[in-house]
């Protein structure tokens, strides 16, 4: 009723369409109003239009009419018969797409008609203020509007109408009109990944779909179905919430199992798993450097807002190093002596522009002066080294990978040096929570005094068993992390044969040099609106202003035609919004590391470590082929389930309805999905 690409023929007719932002507008016809679901935001704003009201009113009647015969099961039935039509056993009426069409037109009148009351209440207040906006339709019926609002209920009083009081109205919409001001208001866009079609999505349209290329499901495991089995299984048995805190009755099993499995990934003695990563680096610091006598935070310049959160809330001092900077931060650990407490924070992967932290030389400095080293792993968890451990497993790779899946960490190995290591399961691992990392009396020092942890109720243990099964399967299988940093490797390099600026950086992370709040806004709406690719962008304060960028990510799961698709799209978006290229950075001094004489750095994966040099190398795919779900990462997956879930062999259940069968392979366990288009 209200496709974003049908309202733009409209918007030199109508005043509200034509004063209002693409990207508001984008906002308004993607969102379900929460008072109507069945209409969204903008068609429950169209109802109280004195042109666009009555031609709702109109056309939910026609809708509705179209369906009138069919509206209860009885009908049904009886067109089925009529027709006839036979019914498949245990079939239901809710099956039938007519009676399904009905019921929906019928909410739908519901909702519109519901919607249409609601402006009669307080209407001479609401046409009052669209009037004054410019709407000509509006003050041409402004006058008869407020003559007849004097026998209505009176519109309820804010808090900000009340005499002599604080007007909390207008503070809300100058804080609201200074994120317009400056470009940095955030838009939430409806976007519903499918399972079945990842990594494809639809709006609030169902069958307006599109492609995702900004999802930290880095790996697609949020619908691996070895995963999704896990889930049903733990649902069935242990039902939706864990109860209560891990205190009362939030304690099980399953988190147990799931923290085991954590420690036993890091080499670590224990791990805690909290509700978020954002979370466990809140908690974590505010609560070490609030205990720790007279503890001194060093936080790296580029750190993440949960860790710079938690050293606010520690009361602790914080003394900031440049990003990645490691004669700055010896210069500044220096200055305090050897005895006073200290933490390094940092982080592996800095998810907005690419960069590796240098742990090992951190390391080399935390010993020197006498500090604990806190790693943030979030963006590197899954997606680097042997096991999935992150970059600091991955830089003792070999290493690593010879000693196996043995908890017993590698004395020297960087991994085995850092005190402390934070990690989601959110991201790579395509489920939610974070965890720490480290000795046992450090984490038991946690559970036992972070408020953070303590007083919130524990996750969901079908998400607890989802998140284990996923750590357990990419423990097993190189493959997807393998994948997907090829994958990574082309995009980038198709883009810098067109001049695309990407920031170098040696991870996985692809971000787009904009460089204007406006044009990063801009080009992400038409991405989307004429492209069909949905890319976010990212503007301040999660990026220095001026630094404005299309963070893009690529999957295992991304076919070789939604990469041509994808280039392409941007190509075009960047000519016709007239977005600086490489060489205009060049020209202008450079931005951001683009244009500065470095275009390009080395990637942390080698061509040996991807299986590129002995030719096992996974293959990207194409559109109609199938993704391979590694059998050795089921068995494992399965296995962890076996006290709690009981044994579980044959066919993957991802869909209870659906059994998946690989019967080329003429084994049950590895399953074969087709990648969506």
């Amino acid at each position: 009723m209200d496709k974003l690409s049908s309202l733009s023929r409209f918007k030199a007719s109508c005043p509200f369409l034509g004063r209002t932002k693409t990207s508001t507008l984008r906002t308004l016809c993607t969102s379900s109003s929460p008072r109507f679901p069945s209409i969204s935001i903008l068609t429950e704003r169209a109802t109280k239009c004195p042109v666009m009201g009555p031609a709702l009113n109109v056309r939910s009647k026609e809708i509705t009419a179209g369906y009138a015969s069919v509206a209860g099961s009885s009908e049904v039935d009886q067109i089925h018969k009529q027709q006839g039509v036979t019914v498949p056993v245990n079939a239901t009426v809710e099956m039938c797409p007519h009676a399904s069409a009905a019921r929906a037109a019928a909410r739908m009148a519901d909702d519109l008609a519901a919607a249409a009351a609601q402006k009669k209440v307080g209407s001479g207040a609401s046409s009052a203020k669209a009037a004054a906006a410019g709407c000509p339709f509006h003050k041409s019926v402004a006058a008869g509007a407020s003559a007849s609002t004097a026998s209505k209920p009176s519109a309820p009083i804010h808090k900000a109408s009340v005499p002599g009081g604080f007007d909390y109205d207008n503070f809300y919409n100058n804080e609201l009109e200074k994120k317009h001001k400056d470009k940095s208001y955030r838009y939430f866009n409806n976007i519903n990944r499918l399972a079945s079609k990842f990594p494809v999505a639809h709006t609030g349209d169902v069958k307006d779909e599109v492609q995702v290329w900004c999802s930290n499901d880095y790996l697609g495991m949020g619908n691996n179905p070895v995963v999704l089995e896990t889930m049903h299984r733990t649902l069935d048995k242990y039902g939706h919430g864990a109860g209560g805190t891990r205190n009362i009755a939030g304690n099980g099993a399953l988190h147990l199992g799931l923290e085991q499995e954590l420690a036993a990934l890091h080499r670590k003695e224990a791990a805690l798993v909290f509700s978020s990563c954002y979370v466990a680096n809140d908690a974590t610091l505010s609560t070490l450097g609030s205990k720790l006598p007279g503890c001194i935070l060093f936080s790296d310049k580029m750190n993440h807002a949960s860790m710079i959160q938690g050293m606010r809330h520690s009361g602790a001092k914080k003394v900031i190093f440049n990003h990645n900077d490691l004669e700055d931060l010896e210069n500044k650990l220096k200055q305090y002596p050897k005895e006073t407490p200290k933490i390094i924070a940092f982080e592996s992967v800095y998810s907005m522009c690419g960069s590796i932290g240098p742990i090992k030389e951190i390391c080399d400095l935390a010993e020197k002066y006498g500090a604990l080293t806190f790693l943030d792993e979030v963006h590197a968890v899954g997606l680097y080294g042997p096991h999935g451990a992150g970059v600091a497993e991955h830089l003792d790779y070999n290493a690593q990978k010879a000693a196996g899946k043995s908890p017993e960490p590698i004395p020297g190995s960087v991994m085995d040096r850092v005190d402390i290591i934070t990690g989601t399961l959110g991201k790579a691992y395509g489920a939610v929570g974070g965890y720490i990392a480290g000795s046992m009396d450090f984490v038991d020092t946690i559970r036992s005094y972070a408020p953070g942890f303590i007083f919130t109720t524990s996750l969901p243990p079908a998400t607890v068993s989802g998140a284990q099964a996923s750590v357990a399967y990419q423990k097993e299988y190189l493959g997807d992390r393998q994948l997907k940093q090829v994958n990574v490797r082309e995009v980038k390099r198709r883009f810098a044969e067109l001049d695309i600026p990407v920031i170098p950086g040696p991870s996985h992370i692809l971000p787009v040099l904009v460089g204007d709040a406006a044009l990063a806004k801009a080009a992400s709406d038409k991405l989307l609106t004429d492209h069909d690719i949905y890319v976010q962008s990212i503007n301040y304060p999660t990026v220095a202003v001026g630094e404005e960028r299309l963070r893009i990510t690529v999957t295992p799961r991304h076919t070789l035609e939604q990469m041509d698709k994808l280039v392409r799209a941007v190509n075009q978006v960047f000519t016709e919004l007239n977005i600086n290229r490489i060489s205009d950075w060049k020209v202008a001094g450079g931005r951001a590391g683009v244009g500065m004489g470095v275009e390009s750095v080395e990637p942390i994966w080698t061509d040996e470590q991807l299986g590129i040099t002995d030719g096992t190398t996974p293959k990207t795919l194409r559109d109609g082929q199938r993704f391979l779900v590694d059998a050795q990462g089921v068995t494992a997956a399965r296995g962890r389930f076996d006290t709690l879930l009981g044994p579980m062999s044959g066919s993957l259940q991802a869909n209870p309805t659906l059994p998946l069968v690989d019967d080329e392979l003429k084994v049950p366990l590895p399953t074969l999905v087709a990648a969506a288009a």
